[in-house]
């Protein structure tokens, strides 16, 4: 736009300066705001920018100085580079398949240097000690500096991704693999930033709760430019402006490239980043430049440096880092007013004008700034290169997957950083490691010394909390009388009661993502509260009911709002605080079984990644059970997603006491004896009559299975009929069918978790196979229908693959199984047990078919059934529909 009147702009200009020097930024953010109301208030279009200057957001005079000894810092930091890049070529000399990651560590390790030295607080008894998020791909350097430091031997980094013998790193932060070592799982993309998000308003939680002390701890996330594009990564954001999460800072290493490419060749990411961060209510602190740019600017007077700056796109900047001094001279200093400004500079000069993420200044100036803002989470932008200092790769398009340097890079490499190897070792990669008392060692000791100690570590237990007495919830035990209730009511119940136990009522945490009334937990709005940072700023409008909606800055519950994937980063953030910040707490996450492992299914592996401890309720379960909500909303599979989690126990229980006995034992297993496993329950909203528990039956529901209706009768023919969660109610049924239309004696087993029934019999299999000069051990399965006759069939509300699972255990060749394979439909109950072929009239035809496959009946018999059950021989198969 042509300036018309320059004299008048520069009178503008001046003003704004004066009130800057004289009066700070407060006033002329408040004069500037007071315009903008006028303005608009007139009618006029402002112009808009919720992006600054492609420059620093520090401006240099306002730089926090680092107080540390630059040169001692560059060294260590320098060998650090030296055995990330020798440990993950030496690993790949061995075996080139076991892979690596050079280039993202070693453009961010000044991003990362600067933390161990300065930032990163480790756990004290007076200081909860921060959370970091390391970001995946710079693992090596992390091990490389643990290396210095003592922590982790010459033999574990010759190990690097060698795992399975125990001497080894794992090749990415998992605490599963490193429990005392890695805090968080971080290498799925995405998932660390909306983890920390989450763990940094759970800390605010228990601050508010008085769990932890308020203000000390920060969590620190690092990611990628490229990981920025996952929808996890930004996804959250806005909540953690919305909570004004000042314990919040991202470090986002915008090195311009992702796997393949540039990020944003065609613009600038930095810049759309402060857009989206800034837009979301953060505070953006861009580190664009080091200080060897300093100089240019203060030349600018015109402002053409940094306009060129701001019009030059990052396709080209990552190329004029892939060339030389004398391209950067042609093609960046385009103009003769540029070129003079450069004139006295060599083009080793001008290639040597750094990015601010590898300028050590620059980037404590930022992290100081972060960690002493109030208000708001912040975050670093860094531009940095990929690859930084590894010669061939360096800001390539292949930077990414460089796992290996020439001789002649890696000779570069060790004349730039100074690394102290002669020519003739080189080609080896030795580590190098100071002697303990050099002059490093004792820096790098004493820098983590000031900061408490070593990070990454990780707490592996906790305080132990006693398990309340089964008897506490004898009103589930007894039975719901003549009252029908779903077993969706009787875990709320279940859960009311354990809210109010002295030892335990205060550390359960209760999640849901805006659908507490469909789970009928509303009454838990008044007693618990929802928990705000802010309180409740308004009146409800259903103050005057009894479970009126209440908000509190201590209330007890997380209301996450239509949100799976935040929902379960809590769950994850309060099932590791036992970790975290030494207070077990015991997260119950209640959502639509539908959309829990479906949706988050790698937060959920995350979760057994972190080992976490908590439980996960599949509410309104099974393909027919939610029947008016249709094909994306009923559940037919999600015990098969919850099975392939390691750590995992799942269940699908039909009866309220059978939840109740599942739960106490889960409570006991994480609180009490601190196990690392999380439990996946299902509950249903069908209401029957919820019985009383049956006498020594315990032991049998944890396992997996037990015997609910024994048939003594003497009749013709007997089959073993197996059922879980609602379909069981059919299976009695059709055994009642069975034993008076059929002459049919029928046991009915209640399956309270088949996949836990494959668990034992894996296990069982596994130790008779290394045992083979001992006594074969039986699998559960096994011992409960020894001796029993007949076929067996087995019917659940999901599919036929779920009971299926302990088809090799069954001592019965017939073997049937029932289940609802294919899409959900919506209809009544009853129509949608026919459609699906679980209802009891399809049991009891599975059931003569065995007993038919036995010769002990005639195929008529299923025929003549067939017709007096009115079913359709065409009837569409529910798979291909």
């Amino acid at each position: 736009m042509q300036d018309l009147d320059p004299v008048e702009t520069q009178e503008w200009l001046d003003a704004l300066e004066s009130v800057l020097d004289k009066e700070g930024e407060d006033r002329a953010h408040y004069l500037l705001t007071r315009m903008g109301e006028l303005a608009t208030r007139t009618g006029t279009q402002l112009p808009y920018a919720i992006t600054t200057p492609y420059r620093n957001s520090i401006p240099v005079g306002h730089e926090a100085r680092m107080p540390g000894d630059l040169f001692m810092e560059r060294r260590i930091r320098s060998l650090v580079r030296w055995n990330a890049l020798a440990m993950v070529m030496r690993t790949n000399l061995k075996d080139p398949d076991l892979g690596g990651h050079i280039s993202s560590f070693a453009s961010s390790a000044t991003l990362y240097d600067i933390g161990f030295n300065y930032f990163f607080q480790a756990p004290t008894e007076e200081h909860g000690g921060d959370l970091i998020y390391f970001q995946g791909h710079a693992s090596p350097g992390v091990y490389a500096r643990a290396f210095l430091e003592g922590r982790i031997s010459e033999e574990q980094l010759n190990n690097f991704r060698q795992e399975v013998d125990g001497k080894g790193l794992s090749s990415y932060p998992h605490p599963w693999l490193m429990p005392d070592f890695w805090q968080f799982p971080t290498v799925s993309m995405g998932l660390g930033p909306i983890q920390a998000i989450y763990q940094a308003r759970f800390m605010k939680y228990l601050e508010h709760r008085g769990f932890i002390p308020a203000g000390k701890q920060k969590v620190w996330c690092f990611m990628g430019d490229g990981e920025s594009d996952e929808p996890e990564s930004l996804g959250a954001i806005a909540l953690a402006g919305r909570e004004q999460l000042d314990n919040l800072i991202f470090v986002v290493n915008c090195n311009l490239q992702r796997l393949d490419g540039p990020v944003r060749g065609n613009g600038k990411i930095i810049q759309e980043l402060e857009g989206v961060f800034r837009g979301a209510g953060w505070n953006v602190n861009k580190v664009v430049w080091g200080r060897y740019w300093d100089p240019l600017f203060a030349k600018d007077h015109a402002g053409l440096l940094q306009q060129r700056m701001d019009e030059v796109v990052d396709g080209d900047y990552q190329n004029y880092k892939a060339k030389d001094g004398a391209f950067v001279r042609e093609h960046f200093f385009n103009s003769p007013e540029l070129k003079a400004m450069v004139a006295d500079l060599s083009d080793q000069e001008i290639w040597n004008l750094n990015r601010g993420g590898h300028d050590p200044y620059k980037v404590y100036a930022a992290y100081h700034q972060a960690v002493n803002h109030k208000g708001q989470p912040t975050v670093v932008l860094a531009k940095t290169i990929k690859g930084y200092g590894t010669g061939a790769g360096e800001a390539k398009n292949t930077a990414h997957n460089t796992k290996k340097v020439d001789v002649e890079s890696l000779q570069k490499f060790r004349d730039r950083f100074d690394i102290p190897i002669n020519d003739a070792e080189l080609e080896n990669l030795p580590f190098y490691k100071p002697a303990a008392d050099s002059a490093e060692a004792r820096y790098l000791h004493a820098r983590r010394d000031a900061l408490g100690g070593f990070v990454p570590q990780r707490r592996s237990r906790s305080i132990s909390i006693p398990t309340p007495p089964l008897e506490t919830l004898k009103a589930i035990l007894d039975g719901s009388g003549d009252r029908e209730i779903s077993t969706t009511m009787a875990f709320v119940r279940i859960l009311a009661q354990l809210v109010k136990d002295k030892d335990l009522g205060q550390r359960i945490v209760p999640i849901i993502p805006d659908e507490a009334r469909t789970f009928g937990m509303e009454g838990m709005f008044r007693q618990l509260g929802i928990y705000s940072s802010v309180g409740q700023l308004y009146e409800p409008v259903d103050k005057d009911q009894v479970m009126f909606y209440r908000e509190d800055k201590k209330g007890q519950i997380l209301e996450e709002g239509i949100n799976e994937a935040g929902a379960m980063s809590s769950f994850i953030a309060a099932g590791t605080a036992y970790s975290n910040h030494n207070q077990p707490m015991l997260p119950f996450y209640v959502f639509y079984s539908m959309f829990g492992f479906q949706r988050i299914g790698d937060l959920a592996w995350a979760a057994g990644d972190s080992r976490t401890r908590g439980f996960l309720i599949g509410g309104t379960a099974g393909r027919t059970t939610l029947n008016g909500e249709g094909l994306q909303h009923e559940d037919g599979h999600s015990h098969i997603l919850a099975s392939t989690i390691p750590n995992c126990r799942t269940y699908d229980p039909t009866y309220g006491y059978e939840l109740a006995v599942i739960i106490r034992e889960g409570i006991r297993q994480m609180a009490e004896e601190q196990q690392n496993v999380f439990f996946y329950l299902t509950v249903m909203n069908e209401a029957y009559l919820q019985p009383a528990m049956p006498k020594g039956v315990e032991a049998g529901i944890i396992k997996g299975m037990y015997l609910l209706e024994a048939d003594k009768r003497k009749a013709s023919h007997h089959v073993q009929l197996l059922g879980s969660g609602t379909i069981l109610r059919e299976v009695r049924a059709a055994a009642q069918i069975l034993r008076e239309e059929f002459d049919v004696s029928a046991d009915v087993w209640s399956v309270t978790s088949f996949n836990e029934l494959r668990r034992d019999g894996l296990a069982v299999e596994r130790w008779n196979r290394l045992n083979p000069a001992k006594k074969p051990r039986t699998s559960y399965v096994e011992q409960c229908l020894a001796g029993r006759n007949g076929p067996v069939v087995a019917s659940t509300d999901y599919m036929k693959l779920f009971a299926d699972q302990i088809r090799q255990w069954v001592p019965s060749k017939e073997y049937k199984v029932l289940g609802t394979d294919g899409f959900g439909r919506s209809d009544s109950r009853a129509k949608l047990r026919h459609f699906f072929e679980v209802d009891r009239h399809f049991i009891v035809i599975a059931a003569l078919e065995a007993l038919a496959a036995r010769g002990e009946i005639k195929p008529k018999v299923i025929s003549d059934a067939i017709k007096r059950f009115g079913l359709d021989p065409e009837k569409a198969n529910p798979l291909d529909c």
